[in-house]
């Protein structure tokens, strides 16, 4: 991709988050999740909407779904910096971080991470579920089609032009801290963006691949859905891999005791972050395996939905 586009990509996304404010929320009832169909009504009320329960026994084998091939997931100096939102963490990427494969119709760029969560142990987090379970934490890998070269305007009306990844986090067992070496160097990041729109570099060698160690990235889920933040843009194409990423309990707890969701010490602590399930609507979750059941030929519902410009915020805030 062009340095320059993605520069100037970049610079547009920052001005129109400043732009957008903060009329969703998770904490106050009066923004919160339930009222999003009312805030922004052209997408959140959807057919087609995220994160939903996983239902494991009823996934539809696809022999389609290969392994994945990830382009500088490896590289330790990938992570550009780490901001503190209001709403979640999230890491942006430097450029060149792809991946392709695993039934994706071309090349995606990985443009940044970001994570939900609940309230340490008392409330888990996840914004997917499996069989009812939710877990501690969830994180997602945002990617954008190639194809776009950093065009905005096309990417966002593209019904498959966002491929999410979802990670689960869930608590290491015993009473081990600090572990694994990389989260215990991310998580550090997070005492300098204890407060709203705090941002900071990250200078430390820290690779993808190390915070996904332990996964086995060639089980997943896959399904069509959406932005699981207004504007709800039903654009996504979602893959949640089975294996969760194992995380010592003390590191989990940071995000919930350190973050602010405002620019004072005194607003409330950055808790339950994450959206309720939506419904799956008929639509088909696939997977790897055994199955006596087909790949109906269309897989899963692709309803398609007008997008807007302001899909492209979220779309590189969160997902």
């Amino acid at each position: 991709m062009n340095r320059l586009v993605v520069i100037n990509a970049a610079l547009f996304v920052l001005t129109a988050i400043s732009a957008a404010g903060g009329s969703w929320c998770y904490h106050d009832p009066s923004c919160g999740d339930t009222t999003w169909p009312t805030i922004a009504t052209e997408h959140c009320n959807g057919s087609r909407q995220s994160p939903i329960n996983i239902v494991s026994a009823s996934a539809v084998v696809d022999a389609t779904l290969t392994t994945f091939t990830f382009t500088k997931y490896g590289d330790n100096y990938t992570m550009k910096n780490i901001k503190n939102t209001g709403k979640t963490v999230i890491v942006k990427l430097r450029s060149g971080v792809q991946v392709t494969g695993g039934a994706l119709s071309e090349a995606y760029d990985s443009l940044q991470f970001h994570l939900h969560w609940g309230n340490g142990t008392s409330v888990p987090g996840s914004e997917h579920t499996v069989d009812g379970t939710r877990y501690p934490m969830e994180l997602h890998i945002v990617n954008a089609k190639s194809s776009h070269n950093g065009n905005t305007t096309t990417a966002v009306t593209d019904s498959t032009g966002l491929a999410a990844l979802g990670f689960f986090i869930e608590a290491m067992p015993g009473n081990v801290t600090g572990s694994p070496a990389a989260w215990n160097t991310l998580t550090s990041y997070l005492a300098n963006i204890t407060l709203k729109d705090d941002i900071v570099k990250i200078t430390h060698a820290i690779s993808l691949d190390e915070l996904l160690e332990g996964v086995d990235r060639t089980k997943y889920y896959r399904y069509n859905g959406s932005l699981t933040t207004p504007n709800c843009n039903e654009t996504v194409v979602w893959t949640v891999f089975k294996d969760p990423i194992k995380v010592s309990q003390d590191l989990i707890d940071l995000f919930s005791t350190k973050l602010h969701i405002d620019h004072n010490s005194t607003s409330d602590l950055m808790t339950n972050v994450f959206r309720n399930k939506k419904p799956v609507n008929g639509r088909v979750v696939t997977t790897q395996g055994s199955s006596s059941t087909a790949l109906p030929p269309s897989g899963a519902s692709t309803t398609n939905s007008s997008l807007g410009l302001m899909a492209l915020v979220w779309m590189l805030l969160m997902v």
